[in-house]
């Protein structure tokens, strides 16, 4: 237990401070009608070294700030061996910021997580990453006034003025874009770009595989860990971590939410679409059991849900800037755009895509997009 005045700075070291971990957000977020209660059974195993695979081998660490006993924010840290070994930049990161809005709580958190990283030989840290850049990231800077979508972290306006107040500075934003589905949206031009690009024998366009499904998805990350390998902080998925997302993903996607691209049989491109089952949960308060778990099922796979994100989509390095990758591009979100409106999709989020990455940006204002969120990674010397 570490004191700073009359808060008590709690680490976390077992399955009941884990729980204490979670329900350490809520304080902040009192009043909010946008935030969505993350569910206890996702994101427990995610907290649990023994269950989730990016802590195993990597030092961590959980605090609860409390007065008095009750709660008043959480944060974490995290020294990643695989951003050490790919950057070797002795930099750790910190995560799961929450916080009511109290500088003094900010500073006690901020204080215990960089002592923390201190000791251990580090000396810089960034984020927030929870637990890393392949997780949730990003702190909320704007669009406070709508719900996040799934796998996306939500926040509060006074978050970014304590952590400036603390020495942290921007190190790369990072932008949602709000999409309303619609027929034709890809301009005359840039259609006709499309199909003189793919329009020939040796590409292909398909779904996913689902008898094959494992290996459909380490092919997704095989191309992931090579498309996105310049991307500020990229972090590799390994072949465990793969196996491990193709198990999490199987019960909440479809083949219609799936696409991948091939050249002479190669796979070279592809995309994936989440339905947004904070839509579905937002009622929950963070709970399945004992009766929600059937609305879920019923939500999801008879009503439908009628909001989609895309998190994923890639194009292989030799590919991109060349126009046959800009088209796998374009015909992706054609093929998921399609499928979903013939589905009753009323609303879906591009995210995230880096301030740095324009020619994406300005392919889906294009489109008809906007930029709705903006979330900031922070970094700091320590």
């Amino acid at each position: 237990m570490v004191a700073q005045g009359d808060i008590q700075v709690r680490q976390i070291t077992d399955a009941k401070g884990r729980r204490d971990f979670i329900h350490a957000a809520r304080p902040a977020y009192a009043g909010d009608p946008n935030y969505v209660p993350p569910l206890e059974y996702e994101l427990g195993p995610r907290l649990d070294p023994a269950k989730n695979l990016v802590l195993q081998g990597a030092d961590h660490a959980l605090w609860v700030a409390e007065k008095d006993g009750a709660p008043l924010g959480r944060i974490s840290a995290i020294i990643n061996p695989l951003h050490l070994d790919r950057y070797k930049d002795a930099t750790g990161q910190f995560g799961f910021l929450d916080a009511i809005d109290d500088g003094d709580v900010f500073k006690a958190l901020f204080q215990t997580a960089e002592d923390w990283l201190r000791a251990r030989g580090m000396k810089r840290v960034n984020g927030p990453f929870s637990f890393s850049i392949n997780e949730e990231c990003g702190l909320l800077i704007d669009g406070f006034d709508t719900p996040p979508y799934f796998m996306m972290p939500h926040g509060r306006d006074w978050y970014q003025r304590h952590v400036e107040a603390l020495g942290y500075s921007k190190s790369v934003d990072m932008y949602a874009l709000e999409w309303i589905p619609k027929r034709d949206f890809i301009p005359e031009k840039r259609l006709r770009f499309v199909e003189r690009a793919l329009n020939k024998p040796h590409i292909t366009v398909r779904p996913f595989d689902f008898s094959n499904f494992k290996q459909e998805i380490q092919t997704l990350v095989d191309i992931y860990n090579d498309a996105w390998s310049d991307n500020m902080g990229f972090i590799p998925f390994t072949k465990d971590q793969a196996a491990h997302m193709a198990d999490e993903l199987r019960p909440i996607i479809s083949p219609y939410n799936t696409v991948m691209c091939e050249i002479d049989g190669e796979p070279a491109a592809f995309g994936l679409v989440l339905p947004n089952l904070n839509h579905a949960i937002k009622d929950f308060d963070g709970k399945l059991l004992p009766f929600n778990w059937a609305k879920f099922l019923y939500r999801l796979k008879v009503k439908g849900i009628p909001q989609a994100r895309m998190p994923l989509m890639g194009v292989r390095k030799k590919l991109q800037g060349k126009p046959v990758g800009a088209a796998f591009a374009y015909k992706i979100i054609e093929c998921v755009n399609t499928a979903n409106i013939d589905r009753g999709l009323e609303a879906s989020e591009l995210s995230w895509i880096l301030e740095n990455n324009p020619a994406m940006l300005n392919m889906l204002t294009e489109m008809g997009s906007r930029i709705y969120k903006t979330y900031r990674i922070y970094e700091k010397q320590l």
